[in-house]
């Protein structure tokens, strides 16, 4: 099989939240571990409820730059009394909090990324800090060339900053850079930036109770069911040892 990348592209930028780890799945089995009487599935998706919201107050100044460790805390200091969980110590609140450091990947995200590793130069492109990435990605076996965060570019997606900014380190055009992605609008606003997007199905991203439609959408450059998948299209066969 040719060597020759797919249609020139050069770097694949990863969304990680939801698109490469089930932060759904993982809140809900650390909840029901920590704390049974708390409904996990509810607490999974309240804590993510806060997500746009708290980055919007630093985009609107009313805070200052924040990386999501710090707002990933502001929001669950807010929410813990509505679950019952005002009495948390501070050790607590803290070792809760950094279950988005042991976010759990979905079953084909190692393989997958380890495939197109062979090919493709792999970064993170996510709203986490860098120190949250890091610490996933040692936990899960993620295979990252590079980490890039919304805190390298003190910009959160979607603002252009982000995307932008990963040609620039690669110093690539952006045609040159595909995100891969869960969620159209990040796809939407990296396409209006110039670059490539494949859009990888997570139907359970919210828990099966909330299946989310993941039809295609012809904007997008690739549609996957999965990274094998997508590794498929991008040209790269299976890798021997690894499954796929």
């Amino acid at each position: 099989m040719s060597n020759t990348a797919w249609h020139g592209v050069k770097v694949l930028a990863f969304d990680i939240f939801g698109t490469v780890v089930d932060w759904h799945g993982s809140i809900v089995r650390e909840m029901q571990a920590l704390h049974p009487r708390v409904d996990a599935d509810a607490f999974a998706l309240a804590w993510r409820a806060g997500y746009q919201p708290a980055m919007q107050r630093v985009r609107s100044g009313e805070l200052g730059w924040t990386r999501i460790d710090e707002l990933h805390r502001l929001i669950l200091d807010d929410m813990l009394p509505r679950f019952g969980l005002q009495h948390l110590t501070e050790a607590e609140r803290q070792h809760l909090n950094r279950v988005w450091h042991r976010l759990d990947p979905w079953p084909d995200s190692a393989a997958g990324l380890h495939q197109l590793k062979t090919r493709y130069t792999l970064t993170t492109l996510s709203n986490g800090n860098i120190g949250l990435l890091t610490d996933m990605a040692k936990r899960a076996g993620l295979p990252w060339d590079c980490i890039l965060s919304a805190e390298v570019f003190r910009a959160y997606k979607p603002d252009p900053a982000t995307y932008l900014g990963v040609a620039r380190t690669f110093d690539l055009s952006p045609g040159e850079v595909m995100l891969v992605a869960a969620h159209h609008d990040d796809l939407e606003a990296a396409r209006a930036c110039g670059l490539r997007t494949a859009y990888v199905e997570r139907p359970l991203e919210y828990g099966a109770a909330h299946r989310k439609d993941v039809s295609p959408r012809a904007d997008n450059d690739l549609h996957a069911d999965s990274l094998l998948a997508l590794a498929r299209q991008l040209g790269v066969a299976g890798t021997p040892g690894l499954p796929g």
